[in-house]
This record gives structure tokens, sequence and C-alpha cells, in this order.
């Protein structure tokens, strides 16, 4: 939200210099962003004389001027202006000059042969108007060499303000000044509007109504119009359009900016119809599907059932709180208008905005709330500005529709103040802010009533009220306790969950991932692609057209980012990310996932190439380390978590498995990716990933004594011992280990595969696997015969799990 300081001195009786009324602003919660100081822009430009303007030798069009800049010799200068002449006084620009209206800094030139030295400046180049089809000509006794921002009177400072979504009475000048009187800085103006009397009996040819059906959504509840009859839709007067400029709004025309000032000003957006252009009934209405308008913007609006529009019977002439049509704007040759002021339901302006994707200075204000008891005095105060600077005549206003803001009273404690905030605010002076806001204070007690006004439809209790007497009294006035000293350990802060999220988050990083943080909207094609894509997980108003689903899975946003940086050189990557993904819609839907994505490369401790070899490109067992590491992180044993060669959807059917505790209690996959997916995403392989479900993981038990038993560590040496097995090439070779150390728990301590061959002399359909075993004796160094007794159980439990025999 742009203003000048002019302007809200016009609402706002202050002898505050311009630095406390930017310093309060922040204070009271409108967010300063930018200041331009007018007269700094323009410091550098300075009134001047032509003393000859001579037709350019080599050019019809350019003249060759000698300008007396009031600073010593006369300078050469080629102007191409029309106006450009002998005795003309105008603005001048020396070589070195940074020109705002066409953002570039001037410089030595030489045009068509002749030698420039500078610019003689148009008001767009000055930024003043949109003027550019001659310089600037000031009367003949301005003085040369005087800087023109004195001359002129350019002194104003343009403020740029931060306006948070629920303040819709910060979009007008008005209310901001009504906040900065609340702050002590001056006294607010009476910002009443008085009505103006009809010179033409009845409401005239032009009448309004509803059409909207029982089961439709109502955009439009409220609406005023008024008649206009012999108007001279000119240039609008000098202060305004300045005014226009000066927040960055291009003037229009008398009736346009007579909309565009009552906009900023009072945050009330208004629209002028051409009513010579309007054909029978007027009314609001839906669009119908199919409808369509021409905007003035000058682009085609599809419209549809949800979208309400103000038409006439040959159809649409505006997007209802939006854009007017280009078909019913006014232009110069409007002699008669139809002025409209209404009030719309903010949250479906928002949508078919969102729809549109039109963002304009009406649709900005109306769907943060405008005042809806100032639909009526808006109309006013245009009619008052349209007599004043347009003439003709007027007939009495048209109403259709009511809005009445709901008489809001709050019963407020005025310990809530101390309780919330720590301040201790007198009564006089809470009283005191809360009128100056506007609010209705009733009752001296402990509890007083406040009766919220109509353009502050976010106060809806207690705490919203302090709020206000905070931000005036000032945030930096809170006192700031430190927290008492606990005299124990602290109590357990974190969820389960919390904890688990932040181990895998520091597991994988240890592991050489980076983490990444991505949308959770994705396409419907990459929701359906893993497995969404469903009705329940579309949404209703998506922030862009290639986010419309929640995300049944962490991959697509991580294969996103592994495409992103292969197109920019960097092929071997590690992500992963820790976030939500959503199943259903329901609350047990949304999960907890760690996933992570390998490309390339980009292997555990070893990325690229290597002096001491070639570089291997990543695999499945990679991911799988990863999945179990981080599970061991986590707190799971992982010698009883179960893989099973059960790939999920978006795996390589042969190269990924599925990590359990059983058939019913799934933890996560790992694998390659799909080469279908591959190429149906656009990137290049090999990538492997794996996706961990950290809700169902099981929690530890409770153990009853939290005392650790003693390490036992044996000093006897470990004996290992190789087995072979010829068995069918299906078998999963992890069945073996599971199988051998199952033989002897409390003898065995790990077992390993190191050999699989499979060859043609070995059998069609058949393998062999080599295991090592290590026995660890820990009463007795283990005899030939204990060596051989623990070798029959090893072979008996394997040949029983995996129908395997033992080769010779």
């Amino acid at each position: 939200m742009k203003f000048t300081i002019d302007w809200l001195k016009d609402h706002l009786d202050t002898k505050a210099s311009n630095d406390e009324i930017i310093e309060t602003l922040t204070m009271i919660g409108l967010e300063v962003e930018e200041v331009e100081d007018q007269a700094n822009v323009l410091n550098d430009f300075t009134v001047c004389e032509v003393i000859s303007a001579e037709k350019h030798p080599n050019a019809d069009k350019l003249r060759v001027c000698l300008v007396n800049t009031g600073s010593g010799e006369p300078v050469k200068v080629v102007c191409g202006a029309p106006n450009a002449r002998t005795g003309l006084k105008g603005v001048f620009a020396a070589v070195g000059t940074y020109v705002p209206g066409v953002d570039f800094t001037l410089t030595k030139g030489n045009i068509r042969g002749e030698e420039s030295n500078g610019m003689l400046c148009s008001e767009r180049e000055l930024m003043l108007s949109d003027e550019h089809d001659g310089i600037i000509d000031l009367p003949e006794d301005a003085p040369v060499g005087t800087k023109y921002v004195d001359y002129a009177g350019i002194d104003d400072v343009v403020v740029d303000i931060a306006i948070t979504p629920n303040r819709g009475d910060a979009t007008g000048v008005y209310g901001i000044a009504r906040d900065l009187a609340a702050a002590g800085i001056g006294e607010l103006k009476d910002g009443a509007v008085k009505s103006v009397p009809a010179t033409l009996a009845g409401p005239g040819d032009v009448s309004v109504d509803f059409r909207f059906g029982e089961d439709e959504p109502q955009a439009c509840k409220m609406f005023a119009g008024r008649l206009f009859k012999g108007v001279k839709n000119g240039p609008s007067p000098e202060w305004l359009q300045k005014r226009l400029i000066a927040v960055g709004l291009r003037p229009i025309n008398a009736l346009a900016d007579i909309t565009n000032y009552i906009s900023y000003d009072r945050g009330r957006p208004l629209h002028a119809y051409d009513a010579d252009k309007i054909s029978g009934q007027f009314h609001a209405r839906n669009a119908k599907s199919g409808e369509e308008i021409v905007a003035l913007d000058g682009k085609t609006y599809q419209l549809d059932e949800t979208m309400c529009i103000l038409a006439d019977d040959n159809g649409p002439l505006c997007i209802g709180g939006i854009m007017g049509g280009e078909e019913s704007g006014c232009t110069a040759e409007t002699t008669n208008i139809f002025m409209e002021c209404a009030w719309w339901e903010p949250l479906l302006i928002a949508q078919t905005g969102r729809k549109t994707g039109i963002v304009s200075d009406a649709r900005y204000r109306l769907e943060r709330h405008a005042d809806p008891e100032f639909v009526n005095p808006g109309l006013e105060l245009a009619t008052k500005m349209i007599l004043e600077i347009c003439g003709g005549e007027v007939h009495e206003p048209v109403v259709t529709g009511e809005v009445r803001s709901p008489e809001k009273i709050i019963d407020f404690p005025l310990a809530e103040i101390t309780r919330l905030t720590g301040l201790k605010v007198p009564f006089a002076e809470a009283k005191a802010i809360l009128s100056r806001l506007g609010f209705w204070v009733a009752g001296s007690g402990d509890t007083v009533k406040v009766n919220v006004p109509s353009f502050r439809p976010d106060i809806e209790g207690k705490a919203d009220i302090v709020e206000e007497v905070m931000r005036i009294v000032g945030v930096d006035k809170v006192p700031v306790d430190p927290l008492p000293r606990l005299s124990g350990v602290a109590p357990k802060m974190l969820t389960t969950i919390q904890n688990r999220r932040r181990l895998a988050r520091r597991t994988l990083a240890a592991r050489g991932f980076h983490e990444a943080v991505t949308w959770s909207f994705i396409s419907e094609k990459e929701a359906t692609l893993f497995g969404g894509g469903v009705d329940e997980l579309k949404l209703e108003n998506p922030i862009a057209s290639d986010l419309t689903d929640m995300r049944p899975s962490l991959l697509p946003g991580l294969l996103a980012a592994v495409g992103r940086n292969a197109n920019r050189g960097f092929a071997d990557v590690s992500l992963f990310e820790v976030g939500q993904v959503f199943k259903n819609d329901n609350i047990d839907g949304q999960l907890n996932y760690a996933t992570g994505v390998r490309s390339g490369t980009a292997k555990f401790a070893q990325v690229g190439r290597d002096w001491q070899g070639k570089a291997n490109k990543v695999d499945v067992f990679d991911v799988k380390a990863d999945a179990l590491a981080a599970l061991d992180a986590l707190g799971m044993d992982v010698n009883n978590v179960q893989v099973v060669a059960e790939p999920a959807d978006w795996a390589h059917p042969g190269r990924a498995g599925r990590l359990q505790l059983g058939p019913k209690m799934i933890l996560g996959w790992f694998g390659e990716l799909h080469p279908a997916l591959i190429t149906e995403l656009d990137l290049q392989g090999p990538i492997v990933a794996f996706e961990l479900n950290l809700d169902a993981i099981p929690a530890p038990r409770k153990k009853a004594s939290k005392a650790k038993g003693a390490l036992e560590i044996s000093d006897l040496q470990p004996v290992r011992r190789d087995f072979a097995f010829l068995v069918d090439g299906a078998v999963e070779a992890n069945k073996f280990v599971k199988a051998a150390n199952s033989a002897d728990k409390k003898l065995i301590q790990s077992t390993m595969i190191f050999d699989v061959f499979e060859g043609e002399h070995i059998g069609e359909g058949k393998k062999s696997v080599a295991i090592e075993v290590t026995l660890q004796p820990r009463q007795k160094t283990l005899t030939d015969e204990d060596i051989e007794a623990v070798s029959k159980k090893i072979i008996a439990a394997v040949e029983k799990a995996t129908g395997a025999a033992l080769r010779g």
C-alpha cells in the first residue's frame, strides 16, 4: 500500500516529522517496506532556457539546441521534441544524471554527427505524468539554474507499507491516519461524508436487481448506483494526477482517476460504466458456463457459474469486484455514466481472482474486507468529486440489497492486557487508544464492554482487543522476563515422532545425504505415478496449475530436484527429506516418512571419479544400507528386520525389496527406480531410493530397570567356518543368514554371504551360495567335536529353511 506524506496529512493533523511518522508506522504493525523521497530522485534536474534551436543538418525531426543551464557556458543538446524552440524554459538533465522515467543514466552522445551533452526532459521522463509528446514548457519567469524540485515545490515522500490480510481498513490512507492518531501522531480529521442532493428527479432510466439462484453463491450482497448526465470526461486536475503518479498509478481520465483516488484514499473500490452502453436491465448474477468478457486490461477471460458478474441484457459488463469490461468502459466521449459502489463477499472475490489470475486494486481491497458501512458514503464521495471535476447533473441513488455489520460487543476484563502482554496500561489510556481506533468502550469497572467497529471484522475476542492496545502502546514496551531457573532436569519435551524425525535427519546427513525441503503439493500426473491422484487428495484452491494434489510420497519432489541438478551439470547427488505424505484425507492417512535418493555415482563415502579407481554407479545395496542404518539409529534391531523381494510400485521389479517385521508391519521399501518411471520423468539413471514409514516403527518396550548389563567380551579366539550350498535360483540369500544364525544363538556371533555362483555345470535354475559363520566361544576353547556338532546344526537349519543341499 503506497501513499504520500502530503496525502496522509489530508486526514491527519500532525506536526510530526517524516521520520517520526515512518518509525511509528512500523511500531504499530504497518511495516514500512520502502520510503522514496521524490525531491532526492529529481534533485539533479535544473530549470534551463533554450538560447537557440536550429534544425539538425542530418535529420528532419531533430533540432540542435544551445541551452543556458545557469552554470557557465551554453550546452549543446540534440532534441527531438516538436515543441523545442528558441526562448523555451524547460528542465535540463546533465551528463551523468539518472533519469527515472526511462531508467538510465545519461552519457555524452553523438546523434547523426552532432554532439549532445544532456537532455531536455518531458514529464514522463521525470515520472510526473505520462505526457511525452513534448518537453516540459515552463512559464517565462521560471528562474534559470534553479533546481526544478525547488521551483515546482516537489518535496513529498512516498511510503510503501505491508498490509496483513486482516487489515482491510488499512488499504486506505484514512485508515492509516486513524492508526497513527491512535498512536499519538496528531489528530484524525473528520472523515464524515455528506450526502450530495440530486439535481435530477428520481433514479433515472437505470435500475439494478439481483438474479441469483437459491443454491448459488452470492458474492454481491449490496449494490448502490447513481446515474450522471452531461459529464465531461477530460483529464483530471493536476493535483489528482500527481497523487496517483506518486503511488505508481497511471492517470487515465477524470472518471477513472476519481475511482482510483477513492480506492486508495478510503479503501473503497468503485466502478464507472458508460450509461449509454448499458442495454436493458442492469443486474448482478452468476455467470453462465461459456460466457466470456474482454476486461479493461484488453484480455479475454472465460467465466463460470461460481463467478459473480454485473451484466445487462446483452451479457457481462464487469467481473464483479475484480475488473470492469472494455465494452462498457468510459472514454473521452462519455457524457452519461452509471457509478457503482457495492459490497462483495471477500472469500468469493478471492476465489474468482485466483481463477481469473487478475490482481487488481479492487480485488486487493475487497478480499481483505471493505467496510460494509461505507457503501453509500463511498458513492456520495464519488458524486461530490465527479460534480466538482466533471460537472453535469445527477439522479437519486438506487440501492439493492443491504449489508449491516453485526453488532459485536465483547466483555473485556482489563486485567487481560497485563496477563497476556505484561503491560500495565491504565484504564483511561486503554480506553483512549480503543476510542481513537474506532471502538466504542462503555463501563469503568474491572470489565468493560467494547463494541467493534464495522471496518474491523477481524476482531473476534478479548485477545484481539489486547493486541490492539499492545501494538499502539508499542511492542517494544512489552517487558522481557527470563524464564525461571529449573531446580532439576527438564522433562522430556519432544514427542516420539519428533525424535524419530530428528534422528533420521542426523543419520542420513552423516551418510552423505543433503537435506531437501519440497512442496507438499504436486501435479496430478506425478501423484498418479506414485499411487495418488485420487479425488479426496485434490486441492480445492491450488496455488498453481501444476500443484493440484497432496503428495502420496516424498519421491516426486526429490526426483524433480535430482532432475534440476542434472540439468545444471550435477548428475551425482544424494538427497533426503523427512516430511509428511498423504495416503487419504483422514488423520491416519497423514504419515511421516524419511526418504532418500542417490543418483549417478553418489555412493556412501564416494562421489564421482577418483584416482584410485573407476567410480562405481549406485545400486540397490547402497539404499538398502541407508535404510537399515536409519532404522538402526531409530532403535530397531536390524537383525530382526525381514527383507522381502516385494518391490514398491515405483521400483525395478528385480532390483528392489521391502523391509518389514511381518506381513502386516511394513517399515519401508528400497530399490532401483523403474526404467519406465525414469523415462516418464525425463531423468538419467541409475537412480536408487528408499522410503521409511516412521509411524510404522514400533515403540520401544519399557524396561523394568534402566541399568544396562555388564559388557561381556570373550578372551577366547573366534572360529570361522565356511559352508557352500546348492539351491534353487529363486531362493533369497537372506534366508541363509537367518537360518544359520538361529542354529545356535549363544555360540554363533555372525553370518555373512561371501559368494554366489551360477553356471552351466551347477545346473539350470540352480545357484551356489557360500556363507561364512563366526563362532565365538565364551566358556572354553572349542574342540573339534564341538565345532562338528554346531556345523551339523547349521547345515540342518539351512537345509530346512531353504531346501538347499550341502555341496561336496
